[in-house]
């Protein structure tokens, strides 16, 4: 089931096209990674989906209507956003902040009803920071603050959660936890989850679909197993890479790589075959 796609965008800044006739569609209930070299377009396709920059041309629909024509506190309702930087909640106390999240169920005196209030608790309970509740949002570890910031998008009870690179800045530890909550989420309460992601290991473990883009284009989307092969991280990254089979998550997996060689180095050994190379622990 697709309740989300796009159909021919190309998304710009001035004159400068970023996303070139992009269709894509996200598989409902599931875990999507947008991967890709710096600057080919996945936060920028991220952004225009949600909404926070407009497109150029082509359409953006979700269940059915334009993005473009839903109204805001309704689109609210049904896809919540985590930016890769997000604002900063200097002074702001970890309750305060995740009830920023039932901005759209609010009416017009912005006042916190007995279901907002039991909402927040939940989220601040499914993400593990309910202890942290009177903290200042400041005082936390990169991790903690990771998890308030879903907690709040959680808050927003909304069926689709996008997110532009969450585990950026936090150490191995950190980013396995906040990974494995997106997980949880997904599993337990089927939310669909959309994240870019640059660790290609991560995508590959924890995504049920991966799309891989270069220069303002998709050059496949797929399963893990359908991406995680020599000839499109060559096309996408320009990497000579072997890829084995991760013994405790039978996910791919990246061994190692090298750049590759020589002028033509973006159509190299294309067709060759590579076989997954097994990872022994």
């Amino acid at each position: 089931m697709v309740r989300l796609y796009t159909e021919d965008v190309t998304i710009g800044y001035g004159e400068r096209t970023i996303v070139k006739k992009i269709s894509v569609s996200i598989p409902d209930k599931k875990i999507t990674a947008i991967i890709g070299a710096n600057g080919c377009g996945k936060s920028t396709l991220l952004k225009a989906i949600t909404r926070l920059i407009p497109h150029q041309s082509g359409s953006i629909l979700i269940d059915g209507k334009s993005i473009s024509h839903v109204d805001t506190k309704e689109l609210a309702k049904t896809l919540a956003i985590l930016p890769q930087t997000p604002e900063s909640a200097q002074g702001l106390t970890v309750g305060e902040l995740v009830s920023y999240g039932r901005f759209p169920y609010q009416n017009g005196f912005g006042r916190l009803t007995k279901t907002d209030y039991e909402v927040i608790d939940w989220a601040l309970e499914v993400t593990g920071t309910k202890a942290y509740r009177y903290r200042p949002v400041d005082s936390l570890s990169g991790g903690q603050r990771q998890r308030v910031w879903i907690a709040m998008a959680l808050a927003q009870e909304t069926d689709i959660i996008f997110l532009d690179e969450p585990t950026t800045y936090l150490d191995m530890a950190h980013q396995l936890e906040v990974l494995e909550l997106l997980q949880k989420l997904n599993r337990e309460q089927e939310r669909t989850i959309v994240m870019v992601l640059h660790d290609l290991n991560q995508a590959a473990r924890f995504a049920d679909c991966i799309i891989a883009m270069r220069e303002g284009e998709i050059v496949k989307a797929g399963s893990p197993d359908e991406i995680m092969q020599h000839d499109v991280l060559l096309r996408v990254f320009q990497i000579d890479a072997e890829i084995g089979l991760d013994p405790r998550t039978l996910k791919p997996i990246c061994i190692t790589y090298h750049l590759a060689k020589g002028e033509n180095r973006h159509e190299k050994n294309l067709d060759a075959p590579r076989d997954a190379v097994p990872v022994h622990a």
